[in-house]
């Protein structure tokens, strides 16, 4: 024990001594950003010829051209016929790994090398960073591989997003957040990999999912479309387990992500006090009415949706599984409808992982096309809305001064074509800018 504490502190040392990054980088100096309009993300307003005025790493001015001081010396930066927006926040990514259409993503718990999930990790995650969206909630990871790529992220180590993690996935014993439909012996999950039954085993999930670095926690209250042998709307945790997971994250000052499909999943993980239902793909209008009163938000994930149904068309998902995708993505056309009735707060999530990393923004037109949201809506819920559940709407989400330099600007006007999200031309995080024209 004293050999491996004195070797990590030589560790340390050393990479302290080297100059090795122990903290992600941040703005330096005053930088001006100009376009031709500009979106606060609040749901105020267009403004023409804005501008952002950035020091250090945070915003110090936001407004219309000429109507802005500009200090001395600044730097400026003239983005054109862009849109100013604030930094994207996606609520709901995986990450760590393969996505569904990588040739190995069936066979990665069997065939890759331990680490190997994690390597990807980081390349998705600069990949989620270049889209625009400098933050997200890594809602499930096996092997605290999330909360090793957040560290490296913070560290200065690689570049990427600024990450809430939820290492593994809460889930009962052969649901969806299990590895099933493997030989006896495979994949026995404990409460360490998430696996717990009854309340006394969930309170012990969420301590030691916590205990290594979970900054949110992600259960699974219903079947899911890509596991084997649970159908995609049936409740998979009762409402005691699940208010005991609410009740045991709360203590620890974090909030509970829970994916749910099926109506009476939903209803129960509302009734229980989840801050937020994922996919809501069968949601109802007592479904709805219930997420109002207990301020549930909705996070969507049209963008799965979307990826499960052409994993269908080639091939990929075959059987049940694709009976299942073919269900959920049919359902999730008419859900948002359920939610606006009852003015349900939308936040953007895309379960990148499932669909490809760095196409993020599309999951802003599907919000749209599918959801039945305007444009601005939309932007408000990959912004304020997400930045709101995530907790972090008092440092980002905003064009607000005072907030983090968390700026991005997209190509054309979002809110006559909102597929210009997918058109980013200029990403700041921190005040340090990882992309321009």
């Amino acid at each position: 024990m004293l050999n491996r504490v004195a070797g990590a502190l030589f560790l340390i040392a050393a990479g302290a001594v080297s100059g090795v990054a122990q903290q992600e980088p941040r703005g330096s100096g005053t930088v001006v950003l100009r376009a031709a309009r500009l979106i606060d993300g609040t749901g105020a307003a267009p403004i023409a010829n804005g501008v952002v005025v950035v020091t250090d790493d945070r915003i110090v001015a936001v407004g219309a051209e000429g109507r802005v001081t500009i200090p001395a010396g600044a730097r400026r930066i003239d983005l054109g016929n862009t849109t100013l927006l604030p930094g994207f926040v996606d609520a709901h990514v995986h990450l760590i790994g393969r996505p569904l259409a990588d040739p190995g993503a069936e066979e990665q718990g069997t065939r890759d090398y331990p680490g190997f999930a994690a390597i990807l990790g980081a390349a998705n995650a600069q990949k989620t960073l270049m889209a625009g969206f400098t933050s997200v909630r890594n809602v499930g990871a096996q092997s605290f591989y999330d909360v090793a790529l957040r560290r490296a992220i913070e560290g200065g180590y690689v570049p990427g997003p600024r990450m809430q993690t939820a290492a593994n996935s809460l889930g009962i014993t052969g649901g969806h957040c299990d590895e099933n439909g493997y030989a006896p012996g495979l994949f026995d999950g404990t409460i360490k990999e998430g696996i717990a039954d009854g309340p006394d085993q969930v309170r012990a999930a969420v301590r030691y999912q916590v205990k290594y670095g979970a900054t949110v926690i992600k259960t699974c209250a219903t079947g899911g479309v890509l596991s084997e042998g649970d159908a995609v709307g049936v409740p998979q945790y009762s409402y005691e387990e699940l208010k005991a997971m609410v009740d045991e994250a709360a203590t620890m000052e974090r909030k509970v992500a829970a994916h749910a499909h099926g109506a009476e999943g939903i209803k129960i993980a509302a009734r229980a006090g989840v801050a937020s239902i994922e996919h809501g793909s069968f949601l109802d209008d007592e479904g709805a009415k219930l997420m109002a009163e207990h301020r549930t938000v909705l996070v969507p994930t049209y963008s799965a949706g979307e990826a499960v149904e052409a994993a269908v068309k080639a091939g990929l998902l075959k059987g049940f599984r694709a009976e299942k995708a073919l269900a959920a993505g049919a359902a999730m056309r008419n859900s948002g409808q359920f939610a606006r009735k009852y003015n349900v707060t939308f936040a953007l999530g895309t379960d990148a992982g499932v669909g490809a990393h760095g196409n993020n923004g599309h999951e802003f037109e599907l919000m749209v096309r599918w959801g039945g949201l305007t444009p601005m809506q939309s932007l408000v819920a990959g912004t304020t809305g997400a930045a709101k559940l995530l907790g972090w709407d008092d440092r980002l989400g905003s064009l607000t001064a005072g907030k983090l330099a968390d700026v991005v600007a997209v190509e054309g006007d979002p809110l006559a074509d909102i597929t210009a999200t997918t058109r980013v031309a200029f990403v700041m995080k921190n005040g340090v800018i990882h992309k321009r024209p």
